[in-house]
């Protein structure tokens, strides 16, 4: 199915591994020039490099999106790359997990800064571009913690913010061309979760809670990423599209 992505720019933020390098490959196989953007700015080049050799167009460079300064840096650079802006994938997140009593103050801030102030930066950089040519696509990487987590308050509250402030752009965009959509993963087997020590552990629970009796897949979220941005999700827009195997609490 031809998506209508071909000669269109991405930028992914977070992209240096994991999901985000996985979206990044998918969506230069679809033709899209991608920019590679990650507080690892080597990790950032060397997904950039890969992606060329395989015959796709991109550059990776350094970001940390908590910050308007550099994020306005990096969306120009894409603009002097590529010359345009079409799509952009608010991915960049992590995690500082404790229970509230023992999380600091730092451990808060960090986690919203990152996934729900970079997500702000971005779409304020990135949003007259697509103004420019009257069409873009925001796709912003929410997490079926959404729901609530033990442990996880600050990412919970991180990603249940990604959901409203995608149905609040949503209806500020959708007259200018650009739609808004963000997508819920559930349990992704990405590198760092493979490595950690318990994992199958953590698999066996998984399949025993999910619909489907398996763990989702980097590419999983990269295909859901894939179709917003395209032409065939042009009457979507507000809504969040949970990539969980069916596991919603």
């Amino acid at each position: 199915m031809d998506l209508g992505l071909q000669n269109r720019v991405a930028i992914v933020t977070g992209s240096a591994r994991g999901i985000g390098a996985e979206t990044a490959r998918f969506l230069a196989r679809e033709g899209m020039a991608v920019v590679i953007t990650d507080l690892d700015g080597d990790g950032a080049a060397a997904t950039a490099a890969q992606i060329v050799a395989a015959g796709g167009r991109a550059i990776g460079t350094a970001c940390d999106v908590r910050r308007e300064a550099p994020v306005r840096q990096m969306v120009a650079a894409a603009r002097e790359a590529f010359g345009r802006v079409d799509v952009l994938v608010n991915n960049a997140g992590l995690v500082k997990d404790r229970t509230l009593l023992k999380m600091d103050e730092a451990d808060w801030d960090l986690v919203l800064d990152v996934t729900l102030k970079g997500a702000f930066h971005c779409c304020r950089a990135a949003l007259p571009l697509m103004h420019e040519n009257g069409w873009g696509r925001v796709v912003n990487i929410s997490s079926r913690a959404l729901f609530g987590n033990p442990g996880q308050a600050n990412y919970s509250a991180a990603k249940a913010g990604i959901v409203g402030f995608t149905r609040a752009l949503a209806m500020e965009q959708g007259r200018k061309g650009v739609t808004v959509n963000a997508i819920a993963p559930g349990f992704i087997e990405t590198d760092y979760i493979k490595s950690l020590p318990n994992f199958d552990t953590i698999v066996e629970n998984v399949k025993a809670k999910n619909l489907v009796p398996f763990a989702g897949q980097p590419g999983d979220v990269a295909g859901a990423v894939a179709f917003l941005a395209s032409e065939h999700a042009r009457y979507i827009t507000g809504t969040t599209l949970y990539v969980t195997g069916g596991r919603y609490g």
